[in-house]
């Protein structure tokens, strides 16, 4: 059952109009009944302010004191109920769990106001009503309840801050994550387009004068990617769209391994690349996530090779085991001198990390370079 916030503010308003009426009712209501059970019950009163103690809990806590130096002061002063007096401090019970749960939500300015009010209040019921051989023995306990009430309160504030403190780091920590998926995300898309692009466009440039034919070949070959990458780029934002409220999410499916022979049969239209695609095992379903990252780590592999490595041909390999998904794209060019790993490479680790997976890319021996991944499938070592 939902209670809306107008609901709640109503209830709160109206347990504190029915606290002094409530507490009138104990304390004049039957005078067959002791006067420590009639302030017992003026202090468990004090929960009909609960609402008021989340909303406003310093006009709770003036609220409480005063119901409980009214109830001490209707104690008779003379007879059997005089042994009552020595039951005062019960009557601020409910006083000091209100100041605590001040201490624990509000500035110092206004904890440290209740709390003076509370000094102040049982200070004066002390001194009132109590007989003087055992006034040292109750102000005694009268500020060890009021120290335990600080303490709880303080160790609620600082169990609060942490709270926030963890919760303002998750946030930060998602937001990061983000960024980093959509920086991959980009990056992978579009490198793989603009590689193709940029050595078309400069195979154009070369032969426009003397090879028309094929400078117009280049020219469409250009195109193609282009539009490709656009239509890629018009599916991410889509997406990243779709995550807001109130709109549509996207209808085209995510890229895949399925998509590996469009990929490696674009690659070598456009770039004059040849991939051999190597499947071992029984191709089966994958989670998206790692459908996905395994479509981009081969995308931006091949990307590498056609922007750096002085080949014509590759190979894929993408093999099935029961428990993990291995992926190793190997060429036979020009490999790449020992540097700083570039941005591709970095995301195609960060993907399998994400993953509790293993990469590795490097310059072969033999020559060429090779890009290796192993990636965990849930539930496969079975």
């Amino acid at each position: 059952m939902h209670i809306t916030p107008t609901a709640r503010r109503a209830a709160a308003w109206a347990g504190l109009a029915l606290y002094p009426p409530t507490g009138g009712l104990l304390l004049f209501g039957s005078s067959a009944v002791l006067p420590p059970v009639r302030t017992l019950g003026v202090a468990l009163a004090a929960v009909l302010l609960a609402g008021v103690v989340r909303r406003a809990p310093l006009l709770a806590l003036i609220t409480v004191l005063l119901g409980s130096l009214f109830a001490i002061a209707l104690l008779p002063t003379h007879g059997p109920a005089d042994e009552a007096r020595q039951t005062t401090v019960a009557a601020f019970v409910s006083a000091d769990v209100v100041l605590a749960c001040l201490v624990a939500t509000r500035p110092p300015r206004q904890w440290a106001t209740g709390l003076a009010l509370c000094v102040l209040a049982q200070t004066g019921a002390v001194l009132s009503f109590v007989h003087p051989e055992n006034l040292l023995a109750f102000g005694v306990v009268a500020v060890l309840v009021l120290l335990v009430a600080c303490m709880v309160g303080l160790l609620g504030r600082e169990r609060r801050a942490h709270a926030a403190t963890l919760r303002e780091r998750a946030v930060t920590e998602a937001v990061t994550a983000e960024r980093l998926r959509i920086a991959r995300e980009l990056h992978d898309m579009v490198a793989h387009g603009l590689g193709v692009v940029a050595i078309q466009s400069g195979v154009a440039s070369r032969v426009i004068e003397t090879q028309p034919l094929e400078a117009r070949q280049a020219l469409e070959a250009v195109e193609a990617t282009s539009r490709e990458t656009l239509r890629g780029l018009r599916r991410a934002l889509v997406a990243l769209r779709g995550a807001e409220p109130g709109t549509a999410a996207p209808l085209a499916p995510a890229a895949g391994l399925a998509d590996l022979g469009r990929l490696a049969e674009g690659t070598a239209r456009h770039a004059g690349v040849r991939v051999e695609v190597v499947q071992e095992g029984a191709p089966r379903p994958l989670p998206p996530d790692i459908d996905l990252s395994a479509y981009r780590i081969v995308q931006e592999s091949l990307t590498n090779v056609v922007r750096h490595a002085a080949t014509d041909s590759c190979r894929v390999l993408v093999a099935y085991a029961d428990d993990a998904l291995r992926l190793e794209v190997v060429d036979a060019g020009a490999g790449a001198p020992d540097a700083v790993p570039g941005t591709g490479i970095t995301g195609m680790g960060e993907r399998v990390s994400l993953l509790h997976g293993e990469f590795s890319a490097g310059p072969r021996p033999e020559g060429g370079f090779r890009v290796a991944a192993r990636i965990p499938l849930p539930g496969g070592a079975r």
